[in-house]
């Protein structure tokens, strides 16, 4: 949390709806909930989010464009790549922000320091407000109070608000930095140290001259640390070039820029209702548990079937890059990554070399691995990630700090957005699945039906037994659970919060439809 005194000076202003984070979250919950007239507070001066601040210039989508697109705004025609550029998304998602005239809610360059309950969070009143009692929001008063900081002012600027909706990401503004043993960390090193949030933020000349005749150690081998990869060695060709090695800790399953698997259309493996019937979840009755567990052969030939196919369609084993867990769980985990087209052909030419390391550590002029191997580098980048709960937790004081984490060391969200132990509060964009703005999108819907009054929630306790099961499921299906993923069983999700809302033929008229093409083609009823 930042020093700031969090004493109102110049009393407050008032809003019903208070939405924090301008990126698809943001946007989606501030179009669905645009009755209300809220307040959108931005960090930066653009919408965008992570997709602004956080990307390569060679990043694209990882999921094909038209299961990322919103129901009622369809891409341009003049955008026909299965998987846009980030720049293509960006103008996409600032033409839905100005088609629903949501621009008008946003106030950039505003950046929410502390948020705290307008009362006293250990009292009773906190306690008996939690949603179980009557099942819906408290509109009556204002119930959250934020501190806001402008343009870099050193005043604070103070709002109350009866609903906040939290739309900060998992991703953004906390790097998270290895720890490395006494006097072996960056000080040691004569180069340059850079983490990929820093990298980003640079222009494309700025990032390629920093790049060109550069000896570079990237750590890291997800979406970040592939891109980074690629951007290097485009920087290094030529004679005068310096190779980039890529250090690895953890492998993963990587995909070409494709949506066919030997032929097969890789949503029908995956993101059909009829694919996801093979996997376990939350809820289910004991007859489907016993399918599930039939069909367990079905869903690990599947696995096999697509790693057969990644093995074939990339020189991974080539260079010792095959995984040592099956596909599925990267899937489960939402953590293939897709790989730049021109990626392996500036391997083969050795402008990207793989390295294998548990553990490594700075020496003064490179890196050293836990071989006891050293690495030459004037530029180590870590594309190690980002510390998505330090960022939300440094706006909460005690003890709503400590209720925003299971055990598990994931977020407890019913329906993926609330929290069942916060009133007056929603989280959207903490939840990973196939398509981020499908989920935003639907899940905001879901939000502005409760707001409005047209379904109760369940008691407290049946909403934490619920997402229990969600984060049991989710433990059972990949090791890496903690980035809190519903691939696999995301449109079981969609079905509850549809019928939530009173959409109940969704379920029995799409048995094998598409994941989420359903949802996008029903009739609403209204333009929202």
């Amino acid at each position: 949390m930042e020093n700031h005194d969090f004493s109102p000076k110049s009393g407050f202003i008032e809003t019903k709806v208070a939405i924090v984070g301008a990126g698809i979250s943001g946007i989606a919950a501030a179009k669905q909930l645009r009755n209300l007239k809220p307040v959108v507070f931005e960090v930066s001066d653009s919408t965008g989010g992570v997709w602004k601040h956080c990307t390569f210039h060679s990043t694209k989508l990882q999921t094909p464009r038209l299961d990322f697109q919103f129901s009622d705004y369809p891409w341009p025609k003049s955008v026909t790549s299965l998987f846009p550029s980030h720049s293509e998304f960006l103008d996409y998602l600032d033409g839905y922000a100005r088609h629903f005239d949501v621009l008008k809610f946003i106030k950039f360059n505003s950046k929410v320091v502390h948020i705290r309950f307008s009362g006293d969070c250990k009292s009773t009143e906190f306690i008996s407000n939690q949603w179980g009692e009557k099942g819906r929001p408290i509109f009556s008063r204002p119930i959250w109070e934020l501190a806001v900081k402008t343009n870099d002012s050193d005043d604070l600027q103070w709002y109350r608000a009866e609903f906040v909706v939290m739309c900060t990401g998992k991703y953004g503004n906390i790097p998270r930095i290895p720890v490395f043993p006494h006097g072996k960390g960056p000080e040691k090193f004569n180069g340059k140290v850079m983490h990929t949030l820093d990298y980003s933020k640079l222009d494309k000349e700025s990032a390629h001259q920093l790049l060109k005749g550069k000896k570079v150690v990237v750590v890291g081998y997800k979406k970040s640390a592939i891109d980074l990869a690629t951007e290097c060695a485009e920087a290094n060709q030529g004679p005068d070039g310096k190779p980039c090695t890529v250090v690895i800790r953890t492998l993963h399953w990587i995909v070409p820029p494709t949506d066919y698997i030997w032929g097969v259309p890789f949503h029908l493996l995956y993101g059909a209702r009829s694919a996801q019937f093979l996997h376990e979840k939350p809820s289910q009755t004991f007859f489907r548990e016993v399918l599930c567990r039939l069909f367990a052969p079905v869903r690990k030939a599947v696995s096999k079937f697509v790693e057969a196919y990644l093995i074939w369609n990339l020189p991974i084993k080539k260079y010792g890059l095959v995984p040592d867990h099956p596909f599925e769980e990267d899937y489960a985990s939402c953590q293939m990554a897709l790989v730049p087209e021109n990626f392996f052909p500036a391997a083969d030419d050795g402008r990207i070399i793989f390295r294998r390391a548990e553990k490594w550590w700075f020496w003064s002029e490179g890196i050293e691995l836990d071989d006891r191997s050293k690495v030459e580098a004037d530029i180590v980048m870590l594309a190690t990630g980002f510390e998505g709960s330090k960022k939300l937790k440094s706006l909460f004081p005690q003890p709503l700090t400590g209720m925003l984490e299971h055990p598990s060391g994931v977020m407890p969200l019913y329906r993926g957005t609330i929290h069942p132990l916060i009133p007056n509060m929603a989280f959207v964009g903490y939840i990973q699945g196939v398509s981020g703005v499908h989920a935003a999108e639907l899940r905001c819907k879901w939000l502005a039906h409760l707001i409005e009054g047209g379904f109760v929630l369940p008691s407290v306790e049946e909403m934490m037994e619920h997402t229990n099961k969600e984060i049991k499921v989710m433990t059972k299906s990949t090791r890496f659970y903690k980035r809190q993923c519903t691939s696999t069983f995301d449109i079981s999700q969609y079905d509850e919060i549809c019928e939530d809302m009173g959409w109940k033929a969704w379920r029995k008229k799409n048995w094998v439809s598409e994941a989420f093409s359903a949802y996008t083609n029903l009739d609403y009823g209204d333009e929202n």
